[in-house]
């Protein structure tokens, strides 16, 4: 499969929206009860424009212009916003459409955000995992730290993996 990763712009956040309500249902039913995923998805299934305004959101793109994937890093903590650590990167919003699982796709996105994190001089990289996710990070160095839940708004509380990786 060939594909472009190119950071993502404003006008991508349509495709974003739509390849997120397509996969994430579909990813993460098998590893969540219904009752959190009710309340979770609509805040989960949303393209969040001030990542994509930092220019560290990347999207990875067909020939034809198709979003295949999106996911970047921050150096601002999620849900703590200016407020950052030492060397550390966060990984944000990942998503693969799951028409082009298995393909590389995220791996190649991982690897950018991993290769443009340390040119802005991070040393480690930390995310929060869905438990879908978790072997993917795994086979990209990342160790799990512990269970962690992720506050997404009054009264929905996602409950993920927390992750690290030297890089």
């Amino acid at each position: 499969m060939t594909f472009r990763i190119r950071p993502a712009v404003m006008s991508d956040i349509g495709a974003i929206d739509q390849m997120l309500l397509r996969s994430y249902p579909r990813l993460l039913k098998a590893d969540y009860p219904p009752s959190v995923l009710v309340t979770a998805l609509p805040l989960m299934t949303k393209a969040q424009p001030k990542l994509i305004m930092s220019c560290t959101y990347f999207v990875a793109e067909d020939d034809q212009g198709l979003l295949l994937g999106a996911g970047g890093w921050t150096a601002d903590i999620p849900g703590r916003l200016r407020e950052r650590q030492e060397g550390r990167a966060n990984i944000r919003h990942f998503v693969t459409d799951i028409n082009a699982l298995r393909r590389g796709v995220a791996g190649a996105l991982m690897d950018h955000c991993i290769e443009t994190a340390s040119v802005f001089g991070a040393t480690w990289m930390h995310c929060m995992s869905t438990r879908t996710a978790v072997p993917f990070y795994a086979a990209r160095g990342f160790e799990t730290l512990g269970p962690i839940d992720v506050p997404m708004g009054p009264g929905v509380v996602f409950p993920a993996l927390e992750m690290r990786r030297d890089l």
